[in-house]
């Protein structure tokens, strides 16, 4: 008899505008380190066609991750929410299982593991960088570690920071400051960058001048391409921890594996899944 042939699970990458993404590499490998015979796709929609394209094509994978700008946005199509997706008001993976929908926010488990490894506190003085998807994972896990907060955005986001803070209030009963980008000042434990800014192939912005940065202790980058932005080279100059977004992407990835699979990680698979990564964005 021959060996019987799995079923080849599907899952995706739903963002827009994708460009080049390194998930697909990451989760192919950790499929094999899970022993799941399943593909990962990147899947590029246009805000308009979200709808049609749930129904047409999401719908039918085992599941998917979510991205810029559909972190938020892809919630009133999900049939239920986990608990701390549900206090971030964002998904960065949705399980399908028997027609239904759940999103997850694994966000948190890779940030949480990256700044451990890179010694980075997260109960102290913390500027967060921006208010998107993202930026509200983190500054949940910092007010849950115990930070006092300021988010800082651009001018046109302001209204939109003020509507997540008083949200925080009413889940976490949580206080944070709100200013402008353009008007920081004064020193920070902790600057954490959760824009797009100085991602590729804009690597040569910054999200905030270099007098913040240096008046700091440590910075957490969200971007992952280049390995480092701007932003890290600048606090390295000056001494300061840094992270950056690789270590967090591949933890998170492997969170959603274990959603959707059932797998199982050790610390020696991830650091292994890590540096192939690295070398696999150098050769890109």
């Amino acid at each position: 008899m021959g060996i019987p042939i799995r079923e080849k699970k599907q899952f995706a990458l739903i963002g827009h505008p994708l460009g080049h993404s390194i998930s697909p590499f990451i989760h192919s490998r950790l499929l094999v380190y899970a022993g799941t015979v399943g593909t990962y796709e990147l899947k590029d929609i246009e805000p308009e066609k979200l709808n049609t394209e749930y129904g047409a094509f999401l719908k039918k994978l085992d599941g998917f991750n979510v991205t810029i700008p559909y972190k938020t946005e892809i919630i009133p199509y999900l049939d239920s929410l986990s608990t701390r997706a549900e206090i971030y008001g964002s998904v960065n993976t949705v399980k399908i299982k028997d027609g239904k929908a759940t999103g997850y926010n694994t966000d948190c488990i890779g940030f949480l593991r990256a700044a451990d490894s890179a010694n980075i506190e997260l109960n102290k003085n913390v500027l967060v960088l921006g208010c998107g998807g993202v930026a509200r994972m983190f500054v949940c896990e910092c007010a849950m570690a115990g930070a006092r907060i300021t988010v800082a955005v651009r001018e046109k986001s302001v209204e939109k920071a003020e509507a997540f803070a008083r949200e925080l209030k009413e889940k976490l009963n949580y206080n944070i400051d709100i200013t402008v980008i353009d008007n920081l000042y004064g020193e920070y434990d902790l600057i954490i960058n959760a824009t797009p800014v100085g991602m590729y192939p804009d690597t040569d912005k910054c999200p905030v001048s270099e007098e913040v940065i240096k008046n700091s202790k440590a910075v957490f980058d969200a971007v992952y391409n280049p390995l480092e932005t701007l932003f890290i080279k600048t606090a390295k100059k000056h001494g300061l921890k840094c992270a950056n977004g690789l270590s967090m992407l591949v933890w998170q990835a492997a969170a959603a594996e274990e959603i959707w699979n059932d797998a199982e990680f050790s610390k020696e698979d991830i650091d292994a899944v890590i540096n192939e990564a690295e070398e696999y964005m150098k050769n890109e």
